[in-house]
């Protein structure tokens, strides 16, 4: 059977841009400007194929940006050619057989639930709601342009249409207390999702919060009080059922998981197309690391001229190593240390170990409760 490959499509339009927001994005200017970007997807996607060669498609997930923007029929495009570039079969996972998971992330604004259907007759049969907060206040402080009601609206029609539905909250903004951060968390997991994927508001410095930050019009929370939530947020959502199966990622149990996720963080291989979006291809044996150009013309003459709109770089089996680590440590059953064969990982870790940060058992290495709060430190320490 052909070796599984996940499928990642970047749409950089947005209605308007966040101002915590640092991703590759552009403000949306409607379908006519937009089509080129399609083709040039497509184009890339059927060229990837080509370069890899026979796969099973493993997962889509539909990401930016905001990709519901995009026109219910052109998903379905791309779905389809999806499907028929690298023929699938379910994976199975523990007991079950789940089929392909197709995700597209939205957000609850009325003009969006009103294409949540249309969008599951497409193929997307996971929705990834960027709610963010359920308090008027808060949503407006973090610029977005729909309002808590709209937010629990776009989760009842969601959950009605695509019985799968995960959703994204920020926490430690100014002013916000522990308390009302566990008071949200309980009213979100009472909403029936499956997932929860909550994310402390960071500081980029080229978004205007950045900027904001700089010119000390506010400032965010201090270490102490960020790890007050942080603990509020593992502790609040395992008693209410949620799974923290990663770092960022809360699930009512393994089916619920992020099955792309989870392939990207064992180190399966991904397809990225779009402006912008990353990829992990192996050839001849060798994993490497594919980036599209981020600018939107560059990238569409790039796929015009070459038919593919990726710089790649090859990895060594050190680089891939590390890499594997950094992701595989994310999850709460650890790395196996079997993809890391020349880091030595588990005598590096003995310090670490001792002191409660870490822990193995059998061949994996996990980060503890303890660990997964300083795990970029962790990962420092041991890949340094």
């Amino acid at each position: 059977m052909p070796e599984p490959v996940a499928l990642y499509v970047h749409w950089p339009y947005c209605a308007r841009i966040c101002p915590y927001c640092d991703f590759n994005v552009t403000r949306d200017r409607g379908q006519a400007i937009q089509r080129p970007l399609f083709d040039a997807i497509l184009t890339d996607l059927r060229n990837q194929a080509e370069i890899i060669g026979p796969r099973r498609l493993a997962s889509v997930f539909f990401g930016g940006g905001t990709p519901s923007l995009l026109p219910p029929d052109w998903v379905a495009e791309i779905v389809d050619l999806a499907t028929f570039l690298f023929p699938s079969s379910p994976l199975e996972r523990g007991e079950e057989a789940l089929s392909i998971e197709i995700t597209l992330e939205a957000n609850p604004t009325d003009a969006e639930i009103g294409r949540y259907r249309a969008f599951h007759e497409a193929g997307v049969n996971r929705l990834s709601l960027g709610v963010q907060s359920l308090d008027d206040e808060a949503l407006r402080f973090l610029g977005r342009n729909h309002s808590a009601a709209e937010a629990r609206r776009g989760i009842e029609t969601a959950q009605g249409v695509f019985g799968r539905v995960s959703l994204d909250l920020i926490h430690a903004l100014p002013g916000q207390t522990v308390a009302a951060w566990r008071d949200e968390l309980t009213a979100a997991a009472g909403l029936g999702v499956e997932h929860i994927s909550p994310y402390q508001l960071t500081i980029e410095s080229g978004t205007a919060f950045g900027r904001a930050v700089r010119r000390k019009l506010w400032s965010p929370p201090d270490d102490e009080t960020a790890e007050a939530f942080y603990f509020t947020t593992q502790d609040t959502l395992e008693t209410l059922g949620f799974e923290a199966y990663e770092v960022s990622n809360h699930a009512r149990g393994p089916a619920a998981r992020s099955q792309h996720n989870v392939l990207v963080w064992e180190g399966v291989d991904y397809v990225g197309t779009g402006p912008g979006a990353h990829g992990r291809i192996t050839k001849n044996g060798i994993r490497h690391a594919t980036t599209a150009l981020g600018d939107l013309k560059s990238y569409i003459a790039r796929v015009g001229e070459t038919g593919i709109g990726y710089d790649s770089d090859a990895l060594s089996p050190v680089e891939a190593q590390e890499e594997a680590a950094m992701l595989g440590l994310r999850l709460i059953e650890g790395l196996d240390l079997a993809r890391t064969p020349d880091l030595d990982l588990g005598t590096r870790a003995a310090p670490l170990i001792a002191d409660g940060f870490m822990a193995i058992e059998g061949n994996r290495l996990r980060a503890t409760a303890k660990g997964r709060v300083v795990l970029d430190r962790l990962l420092f320490e041991l890949l340094s």
